[in-house]
């Protein structure tokens, strides 16, 4: 029928048979304990092998899984593979601590009134903004905080 390589058809259909048996049991346990929607859906999943086995997929399902099984066990036992492993979690993890401490750096730096290395800035005393009875009467609110922001900016050496 088709080229079954190592495994001979009767191998495939002999497999297809004890899946439909087992699928049988559970389909109809389902129907007898949970009913007809869960009895039907079992039912689904048990024509599923003889469909493999009828379309010829069930040597390709068998194929792939097996391939993807030798993949593990050569990624499981293999110590240049796991040395790899640990060296992109240790790349990963630099990347994460490199990013908190140049947070920290650039917040630090903000602190210290914007100067761009930290270790090197001289702290600077903080002057608080006059009260409101000291500043200029008679304008507007508005205005009265605008003065603040330009007192602050000059303080700053910003004009």
């Amino acid at each position: 029928m088709w080229d079954s390589g190592p495994v001979e058809g009767t191998t495939w259909a002999a497999l297809t048979a004890a899946l439909t048996v087992a699928g049988a049991i559970w389909t109809w346990i389902a129907f007898r304990r949970r009913g007809a929607a869960n009895g039907l859906r079992a039912m689904g999943f048990t024509l599923l092998p003889a469909a493999a086995w009828l379309t010829g997929t069930l040597e390709m399902v068998v194929e792939i899984a097996g391939s993807v099984t030798d993949w593990a066990t050569g990624l499981v036992f293999n110590v240049l593979t796991w040395s790899g492993v640990g060296l992109a979690g240790l790349a990963l993890v630099l990347f994460v601590v490199s990013g908190f401490i140049r947070d920290r750096q650039l917040a630090r730096a903000q602190a210290n009134g914007g100067a761009p290395d930290s270790a090197k800035a001289t702290p600077t005393r903080r002057t608080e903004l006059p009260p409101a009875s000291a500043r200029a009467t008679g304008g507007s609110p508005i205005d009265d905080e605008m003065a603040d922001i330009e007192a602050l900016l000059k303080r700053r050496g910003i004009e």
